[in-house]
């Protein structure tokens, strides 16, 4: 019985006891085997004549079935000379394209069975005429659904989310399931804590009251709010770029532009790095175009690829600032001038850095113009400038922005280029009005301050640099982000249910397909909000979950060879990390030293909140007369 349960989950289905008693033989597998013509001919099954019970029960399999009742129905039509030859019938069958694997030789052995009742009746596997008689088994839908789930659990990489309530006035605390459980929270992406700022709060609260808590539905019914369009006016601003266009989401808004622009651009080339992520690889699939996948921030492999084309097809490179799960950051000047070299254009993904780099937000394209970007008028063209020469930016309001939704900033004719023609744009409810007020004041809001930038920045070094003198292993890199290696998912899983259970701190690990095999990590993303006493009761949580569970530190990677730049030298992990040559943190040390003291001359280093910003309250008044 077990080699059915491995081979035929249909026949599995039936039990052990039926079958023998349907064959008549005292072995199921024998009463199987045996042929089907000479042993089982009688007049017991209804509809089957001259079958047996068990021939009719074989009958009833999706793959075997369709093939036995094709010959019959050839016979019948005598479309071939009867043969009395007998056909066995088959051992066990694959059960369609079930991905659990059958037993060894079952395969083959229906497969050639299969294939012999095709040939001996003229009607291929393909052709074979479609029956619905009562019993004919339908597919068995949850056993596929739980056999996907059980290759998840299999390879350790099946996702569990945890009952986290993040805690507005205390942030960056939160209470689990259990309301009086306290945990603090490492790894949320609102990384500068702006979905509790008064500022926003307000500026939403206000929108709800005036507007409502919904948009009616997508833009081209409800119509174009105000807010819309204010929202839209200030990311052109951000990005000094001369449209932008908001959706839903990030994701969508990835995918809904690569899928739109590529598909629209005639034999269109995409360039995409290897580290890219999954919604810029959905919209490259959507899209229908030919694509390079270059390895990651190597850009020689790049422009090899790119030398491939003439100048006069349409290509497009794909890639990000930050890259969210390893921190490194995208090289983005030197891309931007292979672009123009070889005739393309860049579509560059800043979700993971507007809000926190630049002077203004704007993310990492403008902080490597900090000074110029930091004297331009906001909205303003800098020729030359690296965010000037990026044709497509993306980002998203649902993570530094604290809010939710996300948006692209190109040249008027194509944002409305893919107005007109996204179905992810056109065919989606747009941002409630309370959303697009909130995104407006946090936007206003974190152009104006260096606080918060300041102190995510300088609590990231301290980790980093604390984390190093422990020997956890950090993957290398100039950003926020601190991912810590831990190189097994089944281990990383059970870290971060110890740090949750045991330490009341909640870090969610990260496995496969999100990051390699054998890369599986933590991803801690310190914010404002943490504090002293946090961060060394993180460290302490860290440096016991290690010593209990065994895990490698640095100098046991070093051993190894390094992995993912952990335990290898600066040189050699330097184009892998991106950023300048030579320089540790994209937040340079005079440029940290320049946000505190414009901080401290605006504020007297005190956080004061300030009121609503006066634009939003001017586009209500405006649009209630």
């Amino acid at each position: 019985m077990s080699i059915l349960n491995r081979s035929c989950p249909y026949l599995a289905r039936t039990g052990l006891a039926a079958l023998q008693g349907m064959s008549g033989a005292g072995s199921a597998a024998r009463g199987l085997a045996t042929s089907a013509v000479e042993q089982a001919r009688c007049s017991v099954c209804p509809g089957q004549t001259g079958q047996s019970a068990l021939l009719a029960k074989a009958s009833d399999c999706p793959v075997v079935g369709p093939s036995i009742r094709a010959k019959d129905a050839a016979e019948k039509v005598g479309q071939h000379q009867h043969q009395h030859q007998q056909h066995a019938v088959p051992v066990s069958c694959p059960y369609v394209n079930c991905k659990t694997a059958p037993a060894k030789g079952a395969a083959t052995t229906a497969g050639v069975a299969a294939s012999n009742h095709a040939a001996s009746s003229g009607i291929s596997a393909a052709n074979a005429p479609a029956t619905h008689a009562s019993h004919e088994a339908t597919f068995d839908y949850e056993g596929q659904y739980q056999a996907k789930l059980a290759k998840k659990h299999d390879d350790k990489s099946y996702r569990y989310f945890n009952n986290i309530n993040r805690l507005a006035a205390r942030y960056p605390q939160a209470h689990t399931a259990n309301a009086s459980n306290i945990v603090t929270v490492w790894c949320s992406n609102d990384y500068l804590g702006q979905s509790k700022n008064p500022v926003v709060t307000e500026a939403m609260k206000t929108a709800l009251d005036a507007y409502g808590a919904g948009a009616g539905g997508t833009r081209n019914i409800a119509g174009n709010s105000a807010l819309h369009l204010r929202l839209e006016s200030e990311l052109a601003m951000l990005h000094r770029k001369e449209a932008a266009l908001v959706f839903s989401s990030c994701f969508v808004a990835n995918d809904a532009t690569i899928s739109t622009l590529c598909s629209a651009l005639p034999n269109c080339v995409i360039f995409s790095d290897k580290m890219n992520h999954a919604s810029m690889i959905q919209g490259i699939r959507h899209s229908g175009a030919k694509k390079h996948v270059f390895d990651h921030n190597d850009l020689d492999h790049l422009e090899k690829l790119l030398a491939q084309y003439p100048r006069s097809t349409p290509k497009m490179i794909a890639f990000e600032s930050v890259y969210s799960m390893s921190g490194t950051v995208g090289r983005i000047p030197e891309i931007c001038a292979l672009a123009k070299k070889y005739g393309a254009i860049t579509f560059l993904d800043e979700v993971h850095s507007v809000g926190m780099y630049g002077p203004r937000g704007a993310g990492v394209a403008e902080h490597y113009d900090y000074n110029a970007s930091l004297q331009t008028p906001a909205g303003q063209r800098i020729p030359g400038s690296v965010m000037d020469e990026v044709d497509i930016v993306t980002g998203t309001l649902g993570k530094a922005f604290g809010i939710v939704g996300g948006y692209i900033a190109a040249s008027s004719s194509l944002v409305d280029m893919i107005r007109s023609y996204a179905p992810g744009f056109i065919f989606t409810t747009s941002l409630p009005p309370p959303i697009n007020a909130g995104a407006v004041a946090s936007i206003q809001y974190l152009a104006n301050s260096q606080r918060e930038r300041f102190l995510q920045q300088t609590h990231v070094r301290e980790l980093k640099a604390d984390l190093a003198d422990a020997g956890i292993p950090v993957v290398p890199n100039p950003s926020h982000i601190v991912p810590v290696l831990v190189g097994d998912a089944e281990r990383a899983k059970m870290a971060s249910d110890m740090l949750l259970s045991q330490h009341n701190i909640y870090v969610q690990s990260i496995n496969y397909p999100t990051v390699p095999v054998g890369e599986e990590r933590l991803r801690i993303t310190p914010g404002p909000g943490h504090d002293n006493f946090m961060r060394m009761r993180l460290l302490g949580a860290l440096d016991s979950v290690w010593n209990r569970l065994g895990l490698k530190r640095t100098a046991d990677w070093e051993r190894m060879g390094g992995r993912c730049g952990v335990g290898e030298s600066r040189e050699n992990s330097e184009q892998h990390v991106g950023w300048k040559r030579g320089v540790e943190n994209v937040w340079e040390d005079h440029q940290l030293k320049q946000a505190h003291d414009y901080e401290l001359a605006r504020k007297g280093g005190v956080p004061i909140v300030p009121a609503i910003p006066e634009t939003v309250q001017q586009i209500i008044s405006a649009t209630m007369l």
